[in-house]
Order: structure tokens, then sequence, then C-alpha cells
């Protein structure tokens, strides 16, 4: 059974959360607890599955990846076996940097990155459209960032 978090632990993972790449040494004195009991503590938080994974964020446009398109998505059917086949083709793709099931209108809406609208004209006809189940999709190419993956308010 998961340990309950502290204070400290809620501590260490807002500052993670703002720099995943502070050294043990700067979040222990950070959290003014010892470096051994900082390393005991993250690897709990990762055990427990407060935290899933660390990464780096890579700016899309230096790796030509500057077009946002969030598109809708309606499935012909609404059964457990045709959610199932379209969120495991869609899991295969990498340009799909997130996929949800929603209420509403559309089945799904992915978040998805591309070059340009051409690259996406392109991903559009090959493989979206050819999806599972994929009745009609609705394409939203985003004029402008505002908020992006902003760090969760705890």
């Amino acid at each position: 059974m998961p340990r309950q978090i502290d204070r400290i632990d809620l501590k260490m993972l807002r500052l993670l959360q703002g720099n995943g790449r502070l050294t043990n040494a700067e979040l222990a004195q950070l959290v003014d607890v010892s470096p051994a009991t900082c390393h005991r503590r993250t690897q709990a938080l990762f055990k427990d599955g407060y935290i899933s994974r660390v990464r780096a964020m890579i700016v899309p446009q230096k790796v030509d990846r500057g077009a946002l398109v969030m598109v809708g998505v309606v499935l012909d059917r609404s059964t457990p076996e045709s959610f199932a086949a379209f969120e495991k083709a869609v899991a295969k793709l990498k340009f799909i940097l997130d996929c949800h099931l929603v209420a509403g209108d559309f089945d799904y809406f992915l978040k998805i990155r591309v070059e340009d609208m051409a690259d996406f004209n392109r991903i559009h006809g090959e493989q979206l459209i050819a999806l599972p189940g994929v009745r009609q999709t609705r394409t939203f190419f985003v004029m402008k960032e505002v908020v992006d993956n902003a760090p969760l308010d705890f």
C-alpha cells in the first residue's frame, strides 16, 4: 500500500515539476533534508506512482514540428470494441501527442504535431481517416499556443 505523502513530498513534487534537472543535492537543500533522505523519498515517489517519468521538453520548431493541430474524431459506433480498436491503433502513431476520450460532439480529441499544413494533409489522408471506425474528423489548426503543458497546481 502506498504511503501517505507529506508537505516535504509535496514540495519535492512542485520543485521537480518546475525543474526536472535538479540534482539530488540541490533538491535536498531546497526541501531541507539530507541527500540520503531526499533520494529515498524521490525513489518512493516514483515507486508509488506520483512521478511517472522525467523527460526533456523539446522546442517543436527546432525539430520541424512547429504546427500544432487538434483533431476531433467521431467513430461510426459507440461500442467498447470500436473504442478499443481505435485506441489500440492510435497508440501506434508516433505523430499523435495526446488522445483523449471525451463527452460531447466528438468521441476523441487528438493533439498532433507536424511540420506544416502539407505534412498534416498527407498524414490525414494516409493514416488518420484510415483508423478503425472513423466516421468523421474535424481539424483545428492552432494559431497561437497561449498555455501549453502548464504545471499542475497542487
